[in-house]
């Protein structure tokens, strides 16, 4: 009764007016984005049986999902260890544990080839004790003896998660401990009966971006309503949050609060009064070292008659910049090839992580005389380096470097002698055959964009190899190569070609280059993209035929806009947990936070612009649109399941082929667990290679 229910008001719907419409009350479908609502949920059951039962009885499906599956738990990958005083912890998940097991090993021990590992946390054992589908969110340990913890658990994998304060040497949850329900928010130690919180403390206390609006300090054994608030933000705000910046000359007590997604207002706490630090609202605060504040800018600042420009890392003693003094130095100036991708710091260095061309390369800095001094750490610089892991203690630290076609590799680094490998994930697949190269292609505006291609090296120029590009292109978020076993073996091995774009909207050439594409200006990152396509084009590598595209959040609207725009230049679509609905994103769960970056659609003059990067909006019923694959998940609370949920339903109106795949867990990353993960993946690439071939 209740499917024919559906299928009937499917029906009536079809017959609704579709190809114009802004206004809510004119949008047929609001009701699927009641999340877990009786026929929302009935809707998204029939719309996975109707896609699984497609893309599950395709050949290569089980092949696929069984060989990811055994990458994803295999005890060769890499644990990735987070330095702690005397030890290094990691979390793990492999085919015995789904959920995972938190544990700490000796760095002796971590050297061998199979460490022993002390095991601090169960999560198997804790979901099934507590009936609870926990997933880890990470833990903050107390300094310097790291023997209470404050653990974040979510259910499904949502944002929200509940924090719990742990006991280290009896393994154990604190009984009367610190708590904090389910919110998104959290709770960060000053001292061992002392924790700044930020949680939903009821109506008014979070802002209309679902994060929390006031901050206050906790003590021990007393009611979290008795908490002392130290500061109020303002219902537009973003969000208040407040941690302790722990340096092996002092601790720094931080309110951060901001009032948009790339702007903040920093306060120091000190005696007890909020110290505003003041500096541009758009500047990043990265660390601090020897008092000295390291500040990325966004855009230039002038001070005392002097100008620091854009992209720069500079840095500025605390306390005199507190008193309206003090000297700006600079740290690095990156020149237009240049970005900066990482701020770090060790007891005596700090380690800045350059791209240049999308590459990175490392270099330790230090302080001498007041002047900043720089040695490269000697790391390859081919492809991309992350620092992993550094102790304010010492000049110990982790890093790992990876590209296409090489697995990610563990180094261990002290100060800047020569780093050591520590650990290497295996080849999950035979590299040999393919290459990589990076491109550079001219956009509309004659903007120089590069982009990276992986394929075979005797790779026939026929027009006929099925490729895949992928890209993001918002919020300053670089793409850089990396070690991917599963495109490796779910799409390389089975013959595709892979390109990554470094489109406008990223982060990949500094904050200019984000800069350009934001708001009114999107339609650039397109423009972009298109061009790499057509590139690939010309160059016989592929056609519009054996093309397709991929992206998810920021880069599913990206991907929802290109095949609105031209659906005739591609012939497959991934379009993963996506914004679609421009009109209503800054309605739903955290989208108010993102208006600084797309425009705010309740403004007319926003909205005059805004409509035509709105995928939802533009779906055309005389357009043929290639067969679209939208993946999300229930348990989304970032971008909510709607935007995907109301694009499929609306082109099913327009009788427009698409396949739908909505995970009941995960949250915004798509997969609670492995299974999940190998399970999302297998679909996507046998969808492509099927739609490609």
């Amino acid at each position: 009764m209740r499917i024919q229910t559906t299928l009937l008001l499917a029906t009536l719907l079809t017959s609704l007016p579709l190809t114009s419409f802004g206004e809510d009350d004119m949008d047929p479908f609001l009701w699927l984005e009641d999340i877990e609502g009786e026929k929302a949920l009935e809707w998204v059951e029939e719309r996975n049986t109707e896609s699984l039962s497609v893309l599950e009885k395709l050949p290569s499906y089980q092949k696929l999902f069984d060989r990811n599956l055994a990458v994803y738990d295999s005890k060769e990958r890499i644990a990735y260890p987070a330095i702690r005083g005397d030890y290094l912890y990691n979390f793990w998940r492999d085919a015995e544990h789904e959920r995972g097991l938190w544990r700490r090993t000796t760095d002796t021990e971590y050297a061998k080839d199979d460490p022993e590992w002390e095991t601090l946390l169960d999560l198997d054992k804790l979901a099934k004790s507590e009936d609870e589908n926990w997933v880890w969110h990470g833990s903050s340990c107390l300094h310097p003896d790291y023997t209470r913890c404050l653990v974040s658990l979510s259910r499904g994998g949502a944002d929200a998660d509940v924090t719990r304060e742990f006991d280290i040497p009896s393994k154990s949850f604190v009984a009367d401990g610190f708590y904090l329900p389910e919110s998104k928010g959290g709770a960060g130690y000053i001292d061992r009966d002392t924790v700044f919180v930020g949680t939903d403390f009821g109506e008014g206390s979070m802002t209309e971006s679902g994060y929390p609006r006031i901050t206050k300090i906790w003590t021990r054994g007393t009611p979290l309503s008795e908490a002392k608030v130290i500061f109020e933000g303002k219902n537009e705000d973003i969000g208040v949050f407040s941690h302790l910046a722990h340096t092996p000359e002092k601790d720094y007590p931080f309110v951060v609060v901001a009032p948009t997604f790339f702007t903040n207002e920093y306060y120091l706490l000190r005696d007890g009064e909020l110290k505003k630090i003041d500096i541009p609202a758009d500047a990043d605060v990265e660390t601090i070292f020897h008092n000295q504040l390291l500040i990325s800018l966004m855009s230039d600042w002038q001070r005392d008659g002097e100008t620091w420009k854009q992209g720069m890392l500079v840095s500025i003693d605390l306390d005199e910049l507190l008193q309206g003094e003090g000297h700006v130095s600079v740290v690095v100036d990156p020149d237009e090839r240049t970005a900066i991708s990482g701020v770090s710091r060790t007891k005596d260095m700090v380690l800045v992580n350059r791209m240049v061309d999308v590459r990175n390369r490392l270099d330790a800095y230090s302080l001498v005389d007041g002047e900043w001094n720089s040695r490269p750490i000697d790391a390859p610089s081919m492809g991309r380096i992350g620092v992993s892991s550094t102790s304010e203690d010492s000049n110990f630290f982790y890093f790992t470097y990876t590209d296409f076609l090489t697995p990610t590799t563990l180094y261990q680094a002290e100060g800047v002698s020569k780093p050591e490998m520590a650990k290497s994930l295996p080849a999950f697949f035979d590299a040999s055959p393919y290459k990589v190269e990076q491109h550079f292609v001219e956009s509309k505006d004659g903007t120089r964009v590069p982009y990276f291609l992986v394929s075979a090296r005797e790779i026939e120029l026929n027009g006929k190899n099925p490729t895949l590009i992928y890209a993001y292109g918002g919020f300053e978020i670089s793409q850089r190569p990396n070690y991917s076993a599963t495109i490796g073996m779910d799409w390389l091995e089975m013959g595709g070609v892979y390109a990554l774009a470094n489109i406008r909207g990223g982060g990949e050439y500094g904050p200019a280059w984000h800069r350009a594409a934001q708001r009114e200006n999107r339609q650039r990152s397109y423009d972009d993209f298109y061009a790499v396509a057509e590139d690939l084009i010309d160059q016989k590598i592929t056609s519009s035929k054996h093309l397709g595209i991929r992206g998810g959040s920021g880069g599913g609207l990206l991907v929802g806009m290109l095949f609105t725009q031209r659906p005739e230049l591609f012939s497959a679509v991934v379009c993963q947990v996506p914004l679609l609905d421009m009109k209503r994103f800054n309605k739903l769960l955290a989208g108010a936070s993102w208006v600084e970056e797309y425009g705010n659609p309740d403004k007319p003059e926003d909205w005059a612009w805004l409509q035509n990067f709105s995928p939802y909006h533009n779906l055309d019923e005389d357009k043929d649109y290639p067969r679209v694959f939208f993946t999300t998940s229930t348990r989304d609370d970032r971008v909510h399941p709607g935007h995907a949920r109301k694009m499929v339903a609306r082109m099913n109106a327009m009788d427009k082929p698409n396949l739908y795949y909505e995970n009941t867990e995960g949250g915004h990353g798509g997969a609670a667990n492995n299974r999940q993960q190998a399970k999302v993946q297998a679909l996507i690439y046998t969808y492509l290679m099927n739609e490609l071939e």
